[in-house]
């Protein structure tokens, strides 16, 4: 990148550099801002591949799969690179064109990628076969050397977890939890939510206990009054116990009356 931009002045290199660098700080966090930026980025130098490129993942992160595919194919015309080959099948397929994404997936672009970027086409286009309705289709389609390897690669956890959600959508939930275990395993920067699948495959609950609508629900009135486990309630209750005068009545006599032992009236 930093190469295609000393093509531009250097101010203009500059001012581009610095909203490609807010992209890729914000792209994951904020994506709409992240968005924004490249959009100053692609109007100070459109015809710079990196701008283009960085133009489409915003785009794309924000949904935008339209103007993320055009952004794509623009990068691609430039820099002449087939990386870019399986995020653009995705598009197709955040278009609602999945049969596009599964003929994309059988073109010769696919054998120049490497092997991270094969295993990418093969999570789109098992995804492409599950929006067709074909989920059988799915499971077959993650299935390869890939995932019977043992060694952990930056797409192993995204590549076990597709196959776990396949095998769960065609009722082979033993398999799936199974899957989303090794997922789990795999998942060393948490790019997954493996952890929670597997917790409502299991029947497990959590409670957030930094919910303050969680924390008002455990808090239930005894029958005083008072709150469980509220400091505040037992202390009010002593004090209203030590302020009552001997011989107040208790147990709902009114206010002001005596209770007079009957011994002491026979006497009277």
């Amino acid at each position: 990148m930093r190469q295609e931009l000393l093509s531009l002045p250097k101010t203009l290199a500059e001012d581009v550099a610095r909203n490609l660098v807010m992209v890729a700080k914000l792209l994951d966090e904020d994506p709409e801002q992240a968005y924004a930026y490249s959009r100053v980025a692609l109007r100070l130098a459109s015809r710079v591949a990196a701008v283009r490129e960085a133009a489409g993942f915003a785009s794309y992160a924000t949904a935008k799969y339209s103007e993320a595919l055009a952004e794509f194919r623009a990068a691609r015309r430039m820099s002449g690179s087939p990386d870019l080959w399986p995020v653009m099948a995705d598009c197709e397929r955040g278009l609602g064109r999945p049969e596009r994404a599964m003929a994309m997936a059988g073109e010769p672009e696919v054998q120049k990628l490497d092997r991270a970027g094969q295993v990418e086409m093969r999570l789109v286009a098992a995804g492409a076969r599950r929006d067709m309705g074909q989920p059988d289709a799915a499971v077959v389609t993650l299935q390869g050397p890939e995932l019977a390897s043992t060694s952990i690669q930056p797409w192993t956890a995204r590549l076990r977890y597709a196959y776990a959600e396949a095998l769960l959508e065609v009722g082979r939930e033993e398999e799936a939890r199974e899957w989303f275990a090794k997922a789990l395993e795999a998942d060393q920067g948490g790019t997954t939510n493996a952890s929670d699948r597997l917790a409502e495959l299991d029947g497990v609950e959590f409670t957030d206990a930094l919910d303050p609508g969680a924390e008002a629900a455990d808090e239930v009135p005894d029958e005083a009054g008072t709150e469980t486990g509220d400091g505040e309630g037992i202390e009010a209750a002593k004090a209203e116990a030590e302020n009552t005068p001997e011989g107040q009545p208790e147990n709902g006599a009114e206010a002001g009356s005596v209770t007079v032992d009957p011994e002491e009236r026979d006497k009277d």
